[in-house]
């Protein structure tokens, strides 16, 4: 079986096990690309940190389009910095390109839901 390249558009920071489909897809054998949009970070728990280093262990990257403050980056997870013309140009490449996640409400959420 050939493996294939995804690409995973995370749209939404409450969306972040898309983090975690790409490192699935890496299990399998395949190359996992989560791409974090529009500034839109995780919470970067220890969790959540282990499964991007292990993205980048099996030869996969985790992008983003916007850095993060470097504050409140953990010293051990690496997130590739990405313009929109080079994800545009990476992708023609792809096998399949998931947009995953909502966009941003525009409505405020209740408090149990704001993180």
């Amino acid at each position: 079986m050939e493996s294939l390249k995804v690409y995973i558009l995370i749209a939404n920071r409450m969306y972040n096990d898309g983090i975690r489909s790409a490192l699935g897809l890496a299990v399998e054998n395949h190359y996992g690309y989560p791409v974090v949009m529009n500034g839109e970070f995780p919470r970067f728990s220890t969790y959540m940190a282990e499964n991007m280093a292990w993205i980048a262990d099996m030869e996969g990257e985790v992008f983003t389009c916007g850095a993060p403050a470097p504050e409140t980056m953990p010293e051990d997870v690496s997130m590739t910095e990405i313009s929109l013309e080079e994800l545009g140009e990476r992708m023609r490449d792809a096998d399949y390109i998931i947009p995953y996640g909502l966009p941003k409400q525009t409505n405020t959420p209740p408090p149990a839901c704001a993180e």
